[in-house]
C-alpha cells in the first residue's frame, strides 16, 4: 500500500492490475526525477498462490530512452520487475540486488518500444512487507561502443572491465570480442575472474544491436566463473561479449576460447516412448557444462507433443534442439509436481529433433524420460453474444503451454465494444483468457476469481479493434477437469461521461453495466471545465463500495492520462483528493470502487479549496 511522498512532478498514465493479483490496485503514475515512499502491507495485491504482495507503477518513456529503478527497504529483500503495460507476460527486465549494497534492488534499463510499462515493487518473495523508497531517474548516454577486438581458437585474452567501458541495455559494463565460425563448428569458452562474478556471452550483430544466443554464469564446478559450449548455426561472424552478473561488477579477467568437444551423441527415441536414464559425471556436456544425455527423434509439422523428465535424484531441466542444435524451448519445473520438467509445444515443421536431458545445476542420478503426441489445437467454436453452454474439460482436449487442457471459441466484435465473459464451475477454479484470433494464441487479457464468488472467473475487456478473437476457458491448473458453464455478454460501447460544476455534489451509484477500468472495477465519469491553476477538492463517499477517485483527461490518441488519484484520504473507505489544474481545460474526474465487483450508491463532491 502507497503512502507516499513525491518530491518530484510524476506523469500521469492509465489505471491497470497487474495479472495474478488477488485485489484491484491502482497503479501510481512515477517519472524520472521522482522519488516514492511506500509500505507493502495486507491491503496490497498479492502474485499468484501467495507467492509475494507488491505495489506497481506505471512508466510512460520513449524508446531507448535508459532509467535506473532503485528499491531500498530495511524490512524485505528488495525485488524490481518491469512489465509491459498490461503487466501480463515475462519481465522485460528485473533485478534481486543490483545495487551492491546488501539486499538492495537497482534496476539498469533500455527502454525497447515508446510506451507505458509497469515498474512493479515487491519482496523477493513471501508474503512479508514492511516500508520502502523507490526512485527513477533518467541515465545519461552509454559511452560509444568501440570495434570488438578478435579473437582466434586457441587464444587467452586478458582484461579488464570498468566504468568507462560501454553498457548493456541493463547498465552492465562490457567487453567485446568477434571470432568468425562455420555452421556446425563447436566454440568452447572460459571466463574467469577473481575480481567478479562473470558472465560470457555469445551472439550476433544485427544493425548495430546485440543478438544473444547462449550465456553462461557458473559453470559445473567452476565457481563463479564461465563457462560455455556453443554450436555456430551458420557461417558468419560471432560477438562474444564479458559481462559481470550485476552493476558495480568491475576488474580483471582472463577469456579462453577454444575448440568445443563433439556434441553429445544423442540415442534414437521415440515419440511414445519412455525411457529410464542416469546422469553421471563422464556423461557428455551441455552447452553450460553440465552433465547431460541426448535423445534424438522424429515428428512432423503440427504434431504436438509432450516431454516430461522425472527424478528423485536431482532438479531435471530439459531443452529441445533442431537437428542443427538451434535452441526452440527449454523448461525447468513445468511438471506437475516439484523439479519435475515438462515441455508442450508443437512442432514448427517436419524433421528430426533432439532432447537434452539435464540436471538445473550440477545433480546427477537416475531419471524417466518420456515423449508422448497429445491432442493438437483445433478450430475453435462460434460463440454469440448473449450465448450460455455447458462445457467439459476432460483428457481429450488440447493442452495449452502449461498443459492445461481447454476449449476455444472465436468471438467476432468492433472496435470500442465491451464485452463480459463469465465461467463457472464446481469441479474446478476456472481461467479465462482472451487473444487476437489467427497465428500462435498470445493473451491480451486474463482472469482468474474475477466473479468475487469463489474461484469463478469473469472476464472484462474492450476489443481495441474490429475483428475475431479467441476465448479459452480452462482450469487453472493442469490436472484439473470437469464440467463448467460459459456466458458471453456485450456490455455496449463504453457510457459517456457526465457533467459536473464546481461547487457541486453528484448522487450517483455503479452497477456491473458501468464503465470498467483495467482492472474490472466499476467506476462513473463526470466532465469538469477548469482554469490553469484552479485548485480543486474532490471528495467521495459510500457506504456501500471502498472509494477510489481519479481525475485525468484524455490525450489525443485515445488513451486516459491519470493526473491525480486517491483512495482512503478521507477515511478508510472514503476518497479525498487536492489538486489543482495544470492548465485551462476540460478534465475527467472518475468516481469509482478500489475493488472488483463493489457496486452501490455514492456521493461525489467537487469544490474550490478552502
Amino acid at each position: 500500500m502507497r503512502r507516499q511522498t513525491i518530491f518530484a512532478a510524476v506523469s500521469g498514465l492509465a489505471l491497470a492490475l497487474a495479472a495474478g493479483s488477488a485485489l484491484a490496485q491502482s497503479v501510481e503514475p512515477l517519472a524520472p526525477g521522482a522519488t516514492v515512499e511506500g509500505v507493502i502491507d495486507e491491503g496490497d495485491a498479492t502474485a499468484s498462490e501467495d507467492a509475494y504482495r507488491y505495489d506497481d507503477y506505471a512508466i510512460t518513456a520513449r524508446a531507448g530512452q535508459r532509467l535506473e529503478a532503485v528499491l531500498r527497504s530495511a524490512a524485505f529483500d528488495a525485488y524490481l520487475e518491469l512489465l509491459p503495460e498490461d503487466a501480463l507476460g515475462d519481465a522485460v527486465a528485473s533485478d534481486d540486488d543490483g545495487l551492491g549494497e546488501g539486499t538492495d534492488s537497482r534496476l539498469r534499463f533500455t527502454v525497447p518500444t515508446a510506451g507505458t510499462y509497469i515498474l512493479r515493487a515487491r519482496p523477493l518473495s513471501g508474503l512479508e512487507g514492511g516500508a520502502y523508497t523507490l526512485s527513477l531517474t533518467e541515465r545519461p548516454p552509454a559511452p560509444r561502443a568501440p570495434r570488438p577486438s578478435g579473437i582466434r581458437l586457441g587464444q587467452t585474452v586478458e582484461g579488464d572491465l570498468s566504468s568507462r567501458d560501454p553498457e548493456t541495455d541493463d547498465g552492465l559494463p562490457y567487453d567485446a570480442f568477434t571470432v568468425r565460425a562455420r555452421q556446425g563448428d563447436r566454440l568452447s569458452l572460459s571466463l574467469d575472474s577473481e575480481a567478479f562474478d562473470p558472465v560470457v556471452r555469445i551472439g550476433t550483430p544485427a544493425n548495430g544491436a546485440f543478438v544473444q544466443l547462449a550465456e553462461n554464469d557458473d559453470g559445473p564446478g567452476q565457481g563463479l566463473n564461465s563457462r560455455l559450449i556453443f554450436t555456430a548455426p551458420e557461417n558468419g561472424d560471432y560477438l562474444i561479449r564479458v559481462t559481470p552478473v550485476a552493476a558495480g561488477g568491475e576488474g580483471a579477467y582472463t577469456l579462453r576460447l577454444q575448440e568445443g568437444p563433439p556434441p553429445i551423441t544423442a540415442q534414437p527415441i521415440a515419440i511414445g516412448d519412455t525411457v529410464d536414464g542416469e546422469l553421471t559425471a563422464s556423461d557428455g556436456k551441455s552447452e553450460g557444462g553440465a552433465p547431460a544425455d541426448a535423445y534424438r527423434f522424429e515428428g512432423r509439422e503440427g504434431q504436438r507433443i509432450r516431454i516430461d523428465m522425472t527424478s528423485s535424484d536431482f532438479d531435471t531441466y530439459l531443452e529441445l534442439f533442431d537437428d542443427n542444435r538451434l535452441s526452440l524451448d527449454e523448461d525447468d519445473d513445468g511438471g506437475p509436481e516439484g523439479t519435475d520438467s515438462r515441455l508442450t509445444l508443437t512442432l514448427p515443421r517436419t524433421g528430426a529433433w533432439i532432447v537434452e536431458a539435464r540436471a538445473f545445476s550440477e545433480g546427477v542420478g537416475a531419471y524417466s524420460l518420456s515423449i508422448a503426441e497429445v491432442e493438437p489445437e483445433r478450430a475453435p467454436d462460434t460463440l454469440a453474444f448473449g450465448a450460455s453452454l455447458q462445457g467439459e474439460i476432460d483428457a481429450d482436449d488440447p493442452r495449452d503451454d502449461d498443459d492445461r487442457g481447454y476449449d476455444a471459441f472465436i468471438v467476432s466484435g468492433v472496435e470500442g465494444q465491451r464485452i463480459q465473459a463469465i465461467m463457472r464451475s464446481g469441479d474446478f477454479d476456472t481461467f479465462l483468457q482472451l487473444g487476437k484470433a489467427g497465428g500462435e494464441f498470445s493473451a491480451l487479457a486474463s482472469d482468474d476469481d474475477g466473479l468475487m464468488e469463489g474461484t469463478d472467473s469473469r472476464l472484462n475487456f474492450t476489443l481495441p479493434e474490429d475483428g475475431d478473437y479467441v476465448l479459452r476457458a480452462s482450469p487453472l491448473g493442469s490436472d484439473a477437469k470437469g464440467l463448467y458453464s460459459l456466458e458471453l455478454i456485450d456490455r455496449g460501447p463504453q457510457p459517456q461521461p457526465g457533467s459536473i460544476l464546481v461547487g457541486s455534489t453528484a448522487w450517483g451509484t455503479l452497477t456491473t453495466t458501468d464503465a470498467t477500468t483495467d482492472s474490472n472495477t466499476h467506476y462513473d465519469a463526470w466532465r469538469v471545465d477548469l482554469r490553469e491553476d484552479e485548485k480543486l477538492l474532490i471528495t467521495m463517499v459510500s457506504n456501500d463500495v471502498d472509494s477510489f477517485v481519479v481525475i485525468g483527461r484524455e490525450k489525443d490518441d485515445g488513451e486516459f492520462e491519470v493526473l491525480g488519484s486517491d483512495d482512503d484520504g478521507l477515511t478508510d473507505t472514503h476518497a479525498k483528493l487536492e489538486w489543482t489544474a495544470p492548465e485551462d481545460g476540460t478534465f475527467e474526474i472518475r468516481a469509482g470502487a478500489y475493488q472488483q465487483g463493489q457496486t452501490g450508491a455514492y456521493a461525489l463532491t467537487v469544490e474550490k479549496q478552502p
